[in-house]
């Protein structure tokens, strides 16, 4: 089995807003390499966590990792849309959003098109559902408008028109050599390969990842208990919209996070891969208590007024 390596992001900030409490027990909804369980079980020795992937690779490497913290850590696999709760509250919940470290950096996941692979992005790989299957089967409006909404594509239509008159394709080079051929010179040399906006789509539409993120967003909230927070970290501006809007309309929660709180100058020098990175803080209502202070960009407390 290949390992599992993930550098977890805006760990401190996420374990200094999640306001970490002794016997408390906390909801890890993306567990992903098990940096953020770690971060919450060292705080106090009975923090205890559930911790959540639907991942089977993230889940048997974190279980290594963490095995010292016995039956203070536990697991379920699955995506976090579906974890059924059972009545369970817990003092916080946190999830790390999108695609890990581990799964770009693995050729055979399909995730990246640095390295040729099969066109799969599943990250369960129980589902049927593949990129191999949305490329090579779905007509040229449906894939233009997943480019265009998921991926933010200007190009989604002409891209999708030259898939479907050239596939069927099986490998991950194969398909971004084909967008790259379509689009423009001045595009094909820009900042980003002209292929990563329509991969982005791919696994987003494959895995169903804003859909499930509204359907957790609206769940979670019920999970905590009162004064309980809920951090959430996004990569990209539909996940990052997606958390402000679900924050400020649950009619359960505060929002303390007037703008997100980004990575440091220090964080992004070690992991040039958390730029993107945004975290939104929430915290349940208490019923006749004071509003918390909201917390500013750097992740320093500032007045609500």
């Amino acid at each position: 089995m290949t390992e599992f390596v993930h550098i977890s992001v805006l760990s401190r900030e996420l374990m200094a807003g999640l306001n970490i409490q002794p016997g408390g027990h906390y909801l890890d909804a993306t567990v992903g390499g098990g940096g953020h369980t770690r971060g919450i079980l060292e705080t106090f020795p009975d923090v205890r966590v559930t911790a959540i992937d639907q991942d089977a690779l993230a889940i048997a490497a974190a279980a290594v990792k963490l095995a010292d913290y016995g039956d203070r850590l536990e697991f379920w696999r699955g995506n976090f849309a579906d974890y059924p709760g059972d009545g369970q509250t817990w003092d916080g919940i946190i999830a790390d959003l999108g695609v890990s470290s581990a799964q770009l950096d693995t050729s055979d996941r399909g995730f990246s098109f640095r390295q040729e692979a099969a066109l799969d992005m599943r990250m369960d790989q129980r589902q049927a559902l593949t990129a191999a299957v949305v490329i090579n089967t779905w007509d040229a409006p449906a894939l233009a408008e997943i480019f265009f909404t998921y991926g933010e594509e200007r190009l989604s239509r002409r891209i999708a028109q030259r898939i479907v008159e050239r596939r069927p394709f099986q490998t991950t080079t194969e398909l971004a050599a084909a967008i790259a051929q379509v689009v423009p010179s001045k595009y094909r040399y820009g900042r980003i390969h002209p292929a990563t906006r329509v991969f982005q789509a791919l696994r987003i539409a494959v895995n169903r990842e804003l859909t499930c993120l509204e359907t957790f967003l609206q769940r979670a909230p019920h999970w905590l208990k009162p004064g309980g927070r809920i951090g959430v970290i996004s990569f990209h501006s539909l996940e990052d919209r997606i958390v402000k809007h679900s924050f400020r309309n649950h009619p359960d929660l505060q929002v303390l996070t007037k703008k997100p709180i980004l990575p440091q100058a220090d964080e992004l020098t070690e992991n040039p891969r958390s730029r993107s990175a945004k975290l939104r803080f929430a915290v349940r209502a208490e019923l006749d208590k004071p509003k918390p202070p909201r917390w500013g960009e750097a992740g320093r407390q500032t007045s609500d007024i």
